[in-house]
Protein backbone atom coordinates (compact mmCIF):
# COMPACT_ATOMS: atom_id res chain seq x y z
CA UNK A 1 0.00 0.00 0.00
CA UNK A 2 0.91 3.42 -0.02
CA UNK A 3 0.55 6.01 2.59
CA UNK A 4 1.48 9.90 2.69
CA UNK A 5 3.56 11.80 4.97
CA UNK A 6 2.72 15.36 6.24
CA UNK A 7 5.12 16.91 4.54
CA UNK A 8 3.33 15.48 1.17
CA UNK A 9 6.04 12.03 0.71
CA UNK A 10 4.66 9.19 -0.77
CA UNK A 11 5.84 6.06 1.00
CA UNK A 12 5.71 2.11 0.21
CA UNK A 13 4.44 0.00 2.91
CA UNK A 14 3.35 -3.47 4.03
CA UNK A 15 0.88 -4.67 6.04
CA UNK A 16 1.56 -8.32 7.03
CA UNK A 17 -1.52 -9.72 8.93
CA UNK A 18 -0.97 -11.82 11.94
CA UNK A 19 -0.77 -15.77 10.68
CA UNK A 20 -3.14 -16.85 13.11
CA UNK A 21 -5.86 -14.62 12.29
CA UNK A 22 -5.18 -14.57 8.82
CA UNK A 23 -5.56 -18.78 8.74
CA UNK A 24 -8.77 -18.36 10.61
CA UNK A 25 -9.98 -16.14 7.30
CA UNK A 26 -9.79 -18.95 5.47
CA UNK A 27 -7.49 -17.04 3.44
CA UNK A 28 -7.06 -19.50 0.31
CA UNK A 29 -9.08 -16.21 -1.59
CA UNK A 30 -5.86 -14.14 -0.98
CA UNK A 31 -3.58 -15.70 -3.29
CA UNK A 32 -5.71 -13.90 -6.16
CA UNK A 33 -6.84 -10.76 -4.56
CA UNK A 34 -5.53 -8.12 -1.93
CA UNK A 35 -7.23 -8.52 1.32
CA UNK A 36 -9.68 -5.73 1.78
CA UNK A 37 -9.43 -2.63 3.97
CA UNK A 38 -12.38 -3.83 6.18
CA UNK A 39 -9.96 -6.95 7.01
CA UNK A 40 -7.06 -5.17 8.03
CA UNK A 41 -9.25 -2.67 10.17
CA UNK A 42 -10.75 -6.15 11.93
CA UNK A 43 -7.21 -7.28 12.00
CA UNK A 44 -6.15 -4.16 13.76
CA UNK A 45 -8.63 -4.36 16.42
CA UNK A 46 -7.87 -7.61 17.47
CA UNK A 47 -4.20 -8.81 17.29
CA UNK A 48 -1.19 -6.20 18.42
CA UNK A 49 0.93 -4.76 15.56
CA UNK A 50 4.74 -4.32 15.82
CA UNK A 51 5.24 -0.82 13.83
CA UNK A 52 8.93 -2.16 12.32
CA UNK A 53 11.55 0.79 10.86
CA UNK A 54 14.69 -0.84 9.13
CA UNK A 55 17.93 -0.26 8.97
CA UNK A 56 20.07 1.57 6.35
CA UNK A 57 20.36 -1.29 3.91
CA UNK A 58 18.28 -2.28 1.17
CA UNK A 59 14.44 -2.39 1.94
CA UNK A 60 11.38 -3.61 3.38
CA UNK A 61 11.77 -6.40 0.94
CA UNK A 62 15.20 -7.72 2.07
CA UNK A 63 15.23 -11.30 2.64
CA UNK A 64 16.75 -11.14 6.12
CA UNK A 65 13.42 -8.75 6.93
CA UNK A 66 10.84 -10.98 5.10
CA UNK A 67 12.18 -13.55 7.49
CA UNK A 68 11.40 -11.84 10.74
CA UNK A 69 8.00 -10.75 9.55
CA UNK A 70 7.27 -14.32 8.80
CA UNK A 71 8.61 -15.35 12.27
CA UNK A 72 7.01 -12.27 14.45
CA UNK A 73 4.18 -12.81 12.63
CA UNK A 74 3.96 -16.61 13.39
CA UNK A 75 5.61 -16.94 16.70
CA UNK A 76 4.15 -13.44 18.43
CA UNK A 77 0.74 -13.59 16.93
CA UNK A 78 1.03 -9.56 15.84
CA UNK A 79 0.43 -7.97 12.16
CA UNK A 80 3.67 -6.49 11.44
CA UNK A 81 3.37 -2.92 9.56
CA UNK A 82 7.24 -1.70 7.99
CA UNK A 83 7.68 1.20 5.81
CA UNK A 84 9.82 2.28 3.45
CA UNK A 85 11.56 5.71 4.72
CA UNK A 86 11.56 8.45 1.77
CA UNK A 87 14.19 7.97 -0.87
CA UNK A 88 13.97 4.08 -0.06
CA UNK A 89 12.73 1.52 -2.52
CA UNK A 90 9.10 3.03 -4.59
CA UNK A 91 8.66 5.54 -1.76
CA UNK A 92 9.50 9.42 -2.91
CA UNK A 93 11.40 12.22 -1.59
CA UNK A 94 15.42 12.41 -0.03
CA UNK A 95 16.16 11.00 3.45
CA UNK A 96 17.08 13.23 5.91
CA UNK A 97 16.68 12.83 9.55
CA UNK A 98 13.80 15.31 10.27
CA UNK A 99 11.72 13.44 7.43
CA UNK A 100 12.54 10.07 8.71
CA UNK A 101 10.61 11.33 11.99
CA UNK A 102 7.63 12.57 10.00
CA UNK A 103 7.75 9.12 8.23
CA UNK A 104 7.49 7.33 11.22
CA UNK A 105 4.66 9.63 12.76
CA UNK A 106 2.90 8.99 9.10
CA UNK A 107 3.19 5.24 9.65
CA UNK A 108 1.94 5.37 13.39
CA UNK A 109 -1.23 7.76 12.64
CA UNK A 110 -1.90 5.36 9.27
CA UNK A 111 -2.45 2.63 12.41
CA UNK A 112 -4.55 4.59 14.71
CA UNK A 113 -6.45 6.11 12.24
CA UNK A 114 -7.46 2.56 10.97
CA UNK A 115 -8.61 1.11 14.49
CA UNK A 116 -5.41 0.34 16.28
CA UNK A 117 -5.34 1.18 19.81
CA UNK A 118 -2.17 3.09 20.94
CA UNK A 119 -1.37 0.09 23.67
CA UNK A 120 -2.03 -2.37 20.98
CA UNK A 121 1.40 -1.11 18.77
CA UNK A 122 5.09 -2.19 20.07
CA UNK A 123 7.30 -0.09 18.64
CA UNK A 124 10.14 -1.56 17.06
CA UNK A 125 13.69 -0.47 15.56
CA UNK A 126 17.00 -2.32 14.14
CA UNK A 127 19.99 -0.40 13.22
CA UNK A 128 19.02 2.95 12.38
CA UNK A 129 15.45 1.85 12.70
CA UNK A 130 16.62 2.27 16.45
CA UNK A 131 16.99 5.91 16.04
CA UNK A 132 14.05 6.62 14.42
CA UNK A 133 11.84 4.28 16.85
CA UNK A 134 13.79 6.42 19.67
CA UNK A 135 12.37 9.79 17.71
CA UNK A 136 8.50 8.26 17.11
CA UNK A 137 8.97 7.32 21.39
CA UNK A 138 9.99 10.84 22.56
CA UNK A 139 7.51 12.56 20.38
CA UNK A 140 4.55 10.27 21.17
CA UNK A 141 5.48 10.33 24.92
CA UNK A 142 5.47 14.61 24.43
CA UNK A 143 2.12 13.92 23.15
CA UNK A 144 0.98 11.97 25.95
CA UNK A 145 0.69 8.97 24.16
CA UNK A 146 1.64 5.18 25.57
CA UNK A 147 2.09 2.11 23.07
CA UNK A 148 3.02 -1.09 23.90
CA UNK A 149 6.70 -0.80 24.30
CA UNK A 150 9.61 0.11 22.44
CA UNK A 151 12.29 -2.68 20.93
CA UNK A 152 15.77 -1.44 20.03
CA UNK A 153 17.77 -4.00 18.21
CA UNK A 154 20.81 -3.52 17.27
CA UNK A 155 20.91 0.27 18.49
CA UNK A 156 23.90 3.03 18.58
CA UNK A 157 24.33 5.95 21.08
CA UNK A 158 24.19 8.08 18.50
CA UNK A 159 25.30 8.71 14.69
CA UNK A 160 28.93 10.79 15.56
CA UNK A 161 29.59 7.92 18.46
CA UNK A 162 28.29 5.16 15.66
CA UNK A 163 31.09 6.91 13.21
CA UNK A 164 33.95 6.87 15.34
CA UNK A 165 33.55 3.05 16.22
CA UNK A 166 31.88 2.01 12.88
CA UNK A 167 33.21 -1.43 11.16
CA UNK A 168 33.12 -2.73 7.83
CA UNK A 169 33.51 -6.61 7.98
CA UNK A 170 35.06 -6.01 11.34
CA UNK A 171 37.61 -2.99 10.20
CA UNK A 172 36.96 0.33 12.47
CA UNK A 173 38.32 1.81 8.78
CA UNK A 174 37.55 5.72 10.26
CA UNK A 175 39.25 5.17 13.92
CA UNK A 176 42.85 6.26 12.68
CA UNK A 177 41.42 9.82 12.42
CA UNK A 178 40.35 9.90 15.95
CA UNK A 179 43.71 10.11 16.56
CA UNK A 180 44.26 13.41 15.58
CA UNK A 181 42.60 16.61 16.45
CA UNK A 182 42.10 17.62 12.70
CA UNK A 183 40.60 14.12 12.10
CA UNK A 184 37.90 14.62 15.17
CA UNK A 185 36.72 17.51 14.03
CA UNK A 186 36.34 16.80 9.96
CA UNK A 187 34.30 13.71 11.33
CA UNK A 188 32.11 16.24 13.37
CA UNK A 189 32.35 18.53 9.99
CA UNK A 190 30.98 15.94 8.25
CA UNK A 191 28.43 14.12 10.15
CA UNK A 192 25.31 16.97 9.83
CA UNK A 193 22.57 14.10 11.36
CA UNK A 194 22.40 12.86 15.19
CA UNK A 195 19.82 10.44 15.50
CA UNK A 196 21.00 10.98 19.37
CA UNK A 197 18.80 7.95 20.78
CA UNK A 198 21.01 8.78 23.88
CA UNK A 199 19.83 12.44 24.81
CA UNK A 200 15.87 10.57 24.05
CA UNK A 201 15.32 7.50 25.55
CA UNK A 202 14.75 9.05 29.01
CA UNK A 203 11.98 10.71 27.48
CA UNK A 204 10.23 7.26 26.21
CA UNK A 205 7.03 6.31 28.57
CA UNK A 206 6.36 2.71 27.93
CA UNK A 207 8.19 -0.50 28.75
CA UNK A 208 11.27 -0.94 26.57
CA UNK A 209 13.81 -3.59 25.61
CA UNK A 210 16.99 -3.28 24.23
CA UNK A 211 18.30 -6.39 22.29
CA UNK A 212 22.28 -6.47 21.19
CA UNK A 213 24.51 -9.22 19.72
CA UNK A 214 28.05 -9.69 20.88
CA UNK A 215 28.62 -11.19 17.86
CA UNK A 216 28.00 -8.06 16.07
CA UNK A 217 31.04 -7.06 13.92
CA UNK A 218 29.02 -3.58 12.29
CA UNK A 219 27.91 -1.89 15.91
CA UNK A 220 29.54 -2.77 18.81
CA UNK A 221 27.07 -4.07 21.51
CA UNK A 222 28.90 -1.19 24.01
CA UNK A 223 26.68 1.25 22.19
CA UNK A 224 23.35 -0.71 23.77
CA UNK A 225 25.37 -0.72 27.27
CA UNK A 226 25.60 2.78 27.58
CA UNK A 227 21.79 3.21 26.67
CA UNK A 228 21.48 1.22 29.41
CA UNK A 229 23.56 3.01 31.70
CA UNK A 230 22.09 6.20 30.70
CA UNK A 231 18.49 4.73 31.94
CA UNK A 232 19.94 2.97 35.08
CA UNK A 233 22.07 6.32 36.19
CA UNK A 234 19.17 8.47 37.67
CA UNK A 235 18.38 5.06 40.09
CA UNK A 236 21.59 5.37 41.67
CA UNK A 237 23.19 7.39 44.00
CA UNK A 238 25.11 10.05 42.61
CA UNK A 239 28.59 9.95 41.60
CA UNK A 240 31.83 11.96 42.64
CA UNK A 241 33.39 13.57 40.08
CA UNK A 242 37.03 13.89 39.67
CA UNK A 243 38.80 17.02 38.67
CA UNK A 244 38.67 16.19 34.36
CA UNK A 245 41.81 19.14 33.55
CA UNK A 246 45.70 17.77 33.53
CA UNK A 247 47.13 18.68 36.71
CA UNK A 248 44.67 19.41 39.18
CA UNK A 249 45.53 17.76 41.97
CA UNK A 250 43.08 15.28 43.80
CA UNK A 251 43.34 15.20 47.49
CA UNK A 252 43.02 12.31 49.51
CA UNK A 253 39.05 13.37 51.37
CA UNK A 254 38.12 13.79 47.03
CA UNK A 255 39.44 10.41 45.85
CA UNK A 256 38.40 8.43 49.29
CA UNK A 257 34.91 9.98 48.92
CA UNK A 258 34.90 9.04 45.21
CA UNK A 259 35.83 5.26 45.24
CA UNK A 260 33.37 5.48 48.41
CA UNK A 261 30.38 6.76 45.82
CA UNK A 262 31.31 4.42 43.14
CA UNK A 263 30.83 1.45 45.57
CA UNK A 264 27.60 2.55 46.44
CA UNK A 265 26.69 2.70 42.98
CA UNK A 266 27.59 -0.53 42.22
CA UNK A 267 25.81 -2.17 45.32
CA UNK A 268 22.93 -0.32 44.28
CA UNK A 269 22.98 -1.92 41.02
CA UNK A 270 23.32 -4.84 41.71
CA UNK A 271 20.20 -4.43 44.17
CA UNK A 272 18.39 -2.86 41.41
CA UNK A 273 18.88 -4.98 38.23
CA UNK A 274 18.29 -8.96 38.43
CA UNK A 275 20.51 -10.71 35.53
CA UNK A 276 20.18 -14.12 34.56
CA UNK A 277 22.71 -16.14 32.28
CA UNK A 278 21.32 -18.35 29.99
CA UNK A 279 23.81 -21.11 28.74
CA UNK A 280 24.25 -20.71 25.12
CA UNK A 281 22.20 -18.09 24.98
CA UNK A 282 23.60 -14.79 26.69
CA UNK A 283 22.08 -13.03 29.23
CA UNK A 284 19.39 -10.90 30.60
CA UNK A 285 19.25 -8.13 32.63
CA UNK A 286 16.20 -6.18 33.78
CA UNK A 287 14.97 -3.35 36.25
CA UNK A 288 12.33 -1.54 36.77
CA UNK A 289 11.99 2.18 35.51
CA UNK A 290 9.83 4.76 36.20
CA UNK A 291 7.65 4.43 33.12
CA UNK A 292 8.06 0.32 33.37
CA UNK A 293 10.22 -2.42 33.17
CA UNK A 294 13.14 -1.81 31.39
CA UNK A 295 14.99 -5.24 30.11
CA UNK A 296 18.66 -5.79 28.35
CA UNK A 297 19.35 -9.03 26.36
CA UNK A 298 23.02 -9.43 25.56
CA UNK A 299 23.08 -12.88 23.40
CA UNK A 300 26.52 -14.88 22.35
CA UNK A 301 25.28 -14.68 18.25
CA UNK A 302 22.68 -13.05 15.97
CA UNK A 303 25.21 -10.91 14.64
CA UNK A 304 24.02 -7.57 13.43
CA UNK A 305 21.01 -8.62 10.66
CA UNK A 306 19.62 -11.60 12.84
CA UNK A 307 19.85 -10.93 16.54
CA UNK A 308 15.58 -10.60 15.85
CA UNK A 309 15.63 -14.09 14.80
CA UNK A 310 16.04 -15.86 17.76
CA UNK A 311 13.55 -17.94 19.64
CA UNK A 312 15.26 -16.83 23.12
CA UNK A 313 14.77 -12.86 22.11
CA UNK A 314 11.60 -14.05 20.36
CA UNK A 315 10.35 -15.32 23.66
CA UNK A 316 11.73 -12.73 25.95
CA UNK A 317 9.53 -10.07 23.48
CA UNK A 318 6.65 -11.93 24.40
CA UNK A 319 6.69 -12.48 28.12
CA UNK A 320 7.67 -8.68 28.04
CA UNK A 321 5.19 -7.42 25.63
CA UNK A 322 1.75 -10.05 26.17
CA UNK A 323 2.28 -11.76 22.84
CA UNK A 324 2.01 -15.15 21.37
CA UNK A 325 0.92 -17.25 23.46
CA UNK A 326 1.86 -15.78 26.58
Amino acid sequence: MKIHSSDNETLGAWFIIADDYYKGLGASSFLTSQPSIETVQSALQTRPTILYFHGTASSRAGTWRVEHYLSWSSRLHANIFVVDYRGFADSSGFPHEDGLKLDAIAAWTWLVDHGAKQEDVLIMGHSLGTGVSGKLGSHLASQGVKPRGVVLLAPFSSLPTLVQTYAIFGVPLLQPLQTFAWGRKLLQHLIHEEYDTLSLIRDINTPTLIVHATSDIEISHSHSRTLLDHLLDPLLPPSVSLPNAPGIPVSDELFSAFIEGQAKRRDARTALVRRVDVPNFGSIEEFDGPFGSVTYVETLWGEHDKVGLQEGVQDVIASMFGLGNQ
